[in-house]
């Protein structure tokens, strides 16, 4: 029997996000039924608002979220009903081709729940990342919900189903930071910081923090950062390499996405030097690169998908590295608000005044 919750909703491209009462069915084969305690408010739902992602509206939007397993469906073993979950917007499948190779982190056919969510006179939904998850209960692939130590509070845990994990994996899987690396991230957002968390704990020698906004780079120092550097007023090219004996970082994480912070993401490397793009760029937007220098300086351009996790292995390890003290992952909370107050808590995303708003059912 479906289950009536409260949601927000995005009815038409640029038009507000609203509660309403959708419907949930109870999980299918391979499905799970998800009671929702914190989902994080992700520039990625404010995209899906605008019509940035596709047009297949009314979205359900919400996607960074923890909670508890309600009800599984014939065939799931895992997570049980009970489990504390972090849900994961890549469910890799195990047959597509990148699976076959022994990389399920790039999966191609990554599995959502096949029952659609609907609007009370029937209007199937389009859950935000096939999760959905600004509602009081959700569904999604049992595969999606990645059990996690349940003493961890949910408004933090939620984090790391996106931004934190974009970020983190962005700085240890896609971009190698190991022990004695010199690394600049540009853009102190949720995305960034965790960049340069993970480039702290991995052991980077330096870690530089880049954005144009003072109190945003005075929050970097918390999260790592030893130098910082604003752009508004200072050649950021010219600084990190000061900064780096004047050769350059050797990864660069641009975690902004326009096509000027890349270039100087790809000007501040160091010889055969690494540039990981892991912020999302706006639909039509191009770049145009030297092709001798990019020939000639080497290295690696790389673009970070998801932070090229897996859920299954990295949820927990990050659960673990908050609970023992080593990631604060609260420091990312900027505020707790209820479902009526995403559609504030967008502007003041846009206008960069929170880390994270985050919504507590």
């Amino acid at each position: 029997m479906p289950h009536e919750v409260r949601a927000v909703i995005a009815m038409k491209k640029d038009a507000p996000a609203e509660v309403q009462t959708v419907l949930v069915p109870d999980p299918g084969p391979g499905e799970v039924l998800v009671s929702i305690q914190a989902c994080g408010v992700c520039h990625t739902d404010l995209h899906y608002r605008e019509g940035a992602v596709s047009d297949d509206f009314p979205f359900l939007l919400g996607h960074e979220a923890a909670g508890i397993v309600e009800a599984a469906g014939p065939g799931v073993t895992d997570p049980r009903p009970g489990d504390f979950v972090v849900l994961a917007w890549r469910a890799p499948c195990g047959s597509c081709r990148s699976c076959r190779k022994g990389r399920p982190w790039y999966c191609f056919d990554s599995r959502n729940a096949r029952q659609p969510m609907t609007l009370l006179d029937g209007t199937p939904l389009s859950p935000a990342l096939g999760i959905g998850a600004f509602a009081d209960k959700t569904l999604v692939a049992a595969g999606q919900a990645v059990r996690v130590d349940p003493a961890a509070r949910p408004e933090a845990a939620g984090l790391i189903g996106c931004g934190v994990m974009a970020g983190w994996g962005a700085a240890v899987h896609t971009g190698g930071v190991g022990r004695g690396d010199t690394v600049a991230v540009i853009g102190c957002g949720g995305v960034g910081n965790a960049a340069i968390a993970a480039s702290a704990l991995a052991g980077a020698r330096r870690v530089i923090a880049v954005d144009i906004d003072d109190a945003k780079l005075d929050t970097a120092t918390q999260f790592g950062a030893t130098h910082s550097v604003n752009s508004r007023g200072t050649d950021p090219v010219e600084a990190v390499r000061e900064l780096t004996g004047g050769f350059g970082a050797d990864i660069v994480i641009e975690a902004v996405g326009r096509p000027e912070t890349y270039l100087q993401g790809f000007a501040m490397r160091d010889l055969a030097g690494v540039l990981v793009q892991a912020g999302v760029p706006a639909p039509g937007v191009t770049i145009e690169l030297p092709f001798q220098e990019l020939f000639s300086r080497g290295g690696a351009l790389k673009s970070s998908w998801y932070g090229d996790c897996l859920p299954s292995r990295d949820f927990p390890v990050l659960i673990d590295l908050y609970l023992s003290g080593k990631l604060d992952l609260g420091a990312f909370v900027t505020e707790t608000i209820a479902l009526e107050e995403v559609e504030a808590a967008f502007e003041r995303m846009r206008r960069g005044k929170v880390l994270r708003s985050v919504v507590v059912l």
